[in-house]
């Protein structure tokens, strides 16, 4: 998705675009990766205004996922969807690379250089913001029982997990007199 710098000038441009993930590289590596698998196609919407001296780009992106939650290893989906705004200004070229304390507008500003702006980074940047880093099933996920690797959400094992951690064993021995 792109917006040429010249028609956003004269008019307020809103695009829409639907692409399979593989079509953006970073989400095509997290696939690949084993992350996560897409089950729907990267879906987005830009409104793009010039301001000033700037284009600000307000839009939103959705997907879905499957997941493999990291207690129970069950297989989920997860749609995907996000909200954003971004203010595009004309890189100067002389953009020194200098340690600096970034403010919130720092944060959701970019440069641009040539006639269009290139929205695919920013896109894909939405969705993989939006991927859980330790994926869970639901917030009460119980996990697997440590000694059998049967499912706890289906239900008790049996298992007798109340055991002394082994790393832990040697404060058995510890005797606090009074």
């Amino acid at each position: 998705m792109k917006i040429a710098i010249e028609k956003v000038k004269r008019k307020q441009l809103d695009l829409k675009e639907e692409e399979p993930a593989s079509h953006y590289p970073s989400l095509a590596e997290v696939e690949k990766d084993g992350g996560c698998t897409f089950t729907a196609t990267v879906s987005a919407q830009v409104s793009a205004l010039w301001e000033y001296d700037h284009v600000r780009a307000t839009g939103s992106v959705s997907s879905a996922v499957r997941l493999t939650c990291s207690r129970c290893l069950a297989e989920y989906e997860l749609p995907l969807s996000s909200e954003f705004t971004i203010f595009y200004t004309e890189s100067t070229g002389d953009d020194a690379e200098e340690e600096l304390e970034l403010s919130d507008e720092d944060l959701i500003s970019a440069t641009y250089k040539g006639e269009e702006i290139d929205l695919d980074f920013e896109i894909a940047e939405q969705v993989m913001l939006e991927i859980p880093f330790k994926p869970l099933c639901s917030e009460s996920c119980r996990g697997l029982c440590t000694q059998c690797g049967a499912d706890l959400n289906a239900g008790e094992c049996g298992c007798d997990r109340g055991g002394i951690n082994l790393k832990m064993a040697v404060l058995q021995k510890i005797k606090i007199e009074k």
